[in-house]
């Protein structure tokens, strides 16, 4: 395959299934080692730069959070020669002021994930000497991070300019007990997906980074109910401002 196809990849999460952004696009099916990424990767051009988009979900949001295939979504991209990915995740909120409809650049994750493939180290060949433990104090590039924060400046756009999101497995959402205890453990977001995406993308060395929209405030206030009806309704009042900020930034990259 020729490894020369997108330097940038963009992975739409819920809500962003749908890669309109992209010009003269074309689908790629692309089958890795460890089998088919979510969906077909979009080829196509944002400013004259080649950018591949994959939906998280597929395209019809028919693959469960815990059910996604990371390992094969992130690989797809690098064998196409990607080097930055910009990924759109839903949250919920768990600060009063991390409001309905606010963006949040992400700079730290919590995993609380169980059940997934969160490592390429399946196992090392040759013993201790060929050891493989990514450093990871930082996850998301800074270099990403800025451009979106920079962005979202220049589009006047509600962006938290840090924030630490917690990955639970799902489909789920939190009992209230749960969502108070991420609270106490320093969690400003919450959500399904990013951080054993962000993990693969590092130890694949691909710079990674994410904007999370807050859709509610997960079940730690007394009087909210999360529903996936509502967080749509959210997530579809603000898509197009994520569309809007990832164009932006990609003519930074």
């Amino acid at each position: 395959m020729d490894n020369n196809i997108a330097e940038i990849g963009i992975i739409g999460g819920s809500g962003l299934d749908d890669a309109d952004i992209l010009k003269n696009a074309k689908d790629l099916e692309i089958e890795t080692r460890y089998g088919r990424p979510s969906s077909p990767i979009k080829i196509g051009e944002i400013k004259g730069k080649k950018v591949a988009f994959l939906a998280r979900h597929g395209r019809h949001h028919t693959i469960p959070p815990t059910q996604i295939n990371f390992r094969a979504n992130i690989l797809a991209l690098k064998e196409l020669g990607v080097k930055s990915i910009l990924a759109s995740t839903a949250c919920g909120s768990l600060k009063k002021e991390i409001e309905r409809g606010d963006l949040v650049a992400l700079d730290q994750f919590i995993d609380f994930t169980r059940h997934r493939k969160i490592t390429y180290y399946d196992e090392f060949a040759g013993g201790a000497e060929n050891a493989k433990h990514t450093a990871m104090p930082d996850p998301f590039s800074e270099e990403l991070r800025q451009a979106i924060i920079e962005s979202a400046k220049e589009l006047k756009l509600e962006l938290h300019p840090k924030g630490t999101v917690i990955t639970i497995e799902g489909p789920r959402f939190s009992t209230r007990a749960e969502s108070k205890m991420f609270r106490i453990w320093g969690a400003d977001v919450i959500n399904m997906s990013i951080a054993p995406e962000c993990i693969l993308a590092n130890e694949a060395s691909i710079k990674y980074a994410a904007v999370a929209i807050s859709t509610d405030y997960d079940s730690w206030m007394e009087e909210e109910t999360v529903t996936w009806e509502e967080i749509l309704k959210i997530f579809g009042k603000n898509a197009e401002n994520v569309k809007n900020l990832f164009l932006q930034t990609i003519s930074k990259i």
